[in-house]
């Protein structure tokens, strides 16, 4: 009888314990960091001086443009050599969250930047401030188109925490690793692990294509469908 049964449900009961000690709160607080930090770059960009707008452009040029497990690693790794020093998942959040801001902020600009220019003009001639019309006009309907592009980029940072194991963080994946030195079973291992992370990111595309429809963001075609 094939023994792999046996080990993936011995295995499932550390593996998940990883995944909500370590891979969700990872995943949460990344995300959550990055999203501002994103709305900030993005404002930066859009509306700031151009020396802000200057910086937040070099910020974003950086950290789309190298790998993200070399941002990690400069932060674990590399830091110490100048005298600060990260424990192992505080230098994932800031990795991650650095990481999410660069592309989410790209997101969140273009979506700010795709309504009319009327709308802010109808803002204005009820008598809001240009705050008050970016918060109360501008940001919801910018946040409905910008939904999709968003929780793509939440779904990829659920598989891109398994980088997390390559800094020490004990996450999932690193448990899969632990428990392969003891059993020599990479395959089955392996295979548990992305199937796991299958049924996540299965789960919050389900998730996902509800709240596009709660949202109409497609309107007319999707009514048409259903």
């Amino acid at each position: 009888m094939p023994h792999w049964p046996d080990l993936m449900l011995q295995s499932l009961g550390p593996l998940l314990a990883a995944c909500l000690r370590f891979t969700v709160p990872l995943t949460l607080i990344a995300f959550a960091l990055g999203l501002s930090l994103a709305l900030v770059i993005a404002l930066a960009r859009l509306f700031g001086p151009r020396p802000l707008a200057a910086l937040a452009w070099t910020y974003v040029w950086i950290f789309r443009g190298t790998p993200l497990l070399v941002q990690l690693f400069v932060i674990f790794y590399g830091l110490p050599s100048v005298g600060i020093l990260i424990d192992a998942f505080p230098a994932a959040v800031i990795g991650f969250t650095l990481n999410i801001g660069a592309y989410a902020s790209e997101i969140v600009r273009a979506a700010i930047a795709s309504i009319p220019k009327g709308q802010w003009e109808a803002a204005y001639a009820t008598g809001m401030t240009p705050a008050q019309a970016m918060r109360r006009t501008i940001l919801p309907q910018a946040a409905r188109v910008a939904v999709p592009s968003l929780s793509n980029t939440f779904i990829a940072l659920v598989k891109d925490t398994s980088l997390a194991a390559a800094i020490t963080v004990p996450e999932m994946f690193q448990a899969a690793q632990r428990i392969v030195a003891v059993t020599y079973e990479p395959l089955i291992l392996y295979v548990e692990v992305a199937l796991i992370y299958l049924v996540l990111c299965s789960a919050l595309s389900w998730l996902q294509s509800g709240l596009e429809r709660r949202l109409g963001r497609y309107g007319g075609y999707l009514e048409a469908r259903a």
